[in-house]
């Protein structure tokens, strides 16, 4: 593999990750803040809403959707690392 190829690998794996981290945190984020309105709302009618139930879902679930799109990402970055390394010079 050459000097260029491993830079571009390089970049490509960290854009995975941070896509991975801002996917991850935009679903914990968006959970967090409809769960304290539901709580919100729950508390007006003397009722009470556990952080559990809402929370470790979304841990499951941002998880998975940050994992895919990592992976999404490596796997175009690879492919075409790939077809890059296959072409000719002219």
């Amino acid at each position: 593999m050459s000097g260029s190829a491993r830079v571009a690998a390089a970049l490509w794996i960290a854009w995975a990750v941070i896509v991975w981290n801002v996917v991850f945190d935009h679903v914990i984020a968006t959970t967090a803040r409809r769960y304290v309105a539901a709580a919100a709302a729950a508390a007006a009618h003397d009722r009470f809403l556990r952080m559990d139930d809402w929370m470790v879902p979304a841990l499951s679930r941002g998880l998975w959707m940050a994992t895919a799109a990592a992976v999404l990402i490596v796997a175009v970055g690879t492919a075409g690392l790939v077809a890059a390394s296959r072409r000719r010079p002219a």
